[in-house]
């Protein structure tokens, strides 16, 4: 059974997509940045915008039945390299135990204030 989770944004709106996907024990996370849903601001910060996104998919996955814990794959996109190296203190406290496949890949984003986009894969735990 599908399932299609959204968290509010007017992003995916305007663009027609899911914030998550759950598909039998499968969960697919949008390409998800550091802004605040509620409130839709964003912190200037690389390290707090991957806070916030990691906060952001970690509801998402918990909507769709699942968790950090179930992450399998994880793509990290962000318009200037030099950004992810601080990144790094932040994903390790996330994903650290986890230890998912990852890729991390320099483009432009959306909206010049993002710093940062990750994108998850999860299976759900039996």
């Amino acid at each position: 059974m599908r399932r299609l989770v959204s968290s509010g944004s007017t992003f995916e709106a305007a663009c027609a997509y899911s914030r998550a996907v759950a598909e039998d024990d499968w969960v697919f996370v949008s390409g998800t940045t550091g802004f605040d849903y509620a409130t839709m601001e964003i912190a200037e910060s690389v390290e707090a915008q991957a806070e916030q996104a990691l906060r952001n998919i970690a509801w998402a996955l918990e909507q769709a039945g699942s968790s950090i814990a179930d992450i399998v794959r994880v793509r990290y996109i962000l318009p200037e390299r030099a950004d992810f190296e601080p990144c790094w203190p932040v994903l390790r406290r996330w994903l650290g135990a986890v230890r998912p496949a990852a890729t991390m890949l320099v483009a432009g984003l959306a909206d010049a204030r993002m710093k940062i986009e990750i994108e998850v894969t999860a299976r759900r735990s039996a």
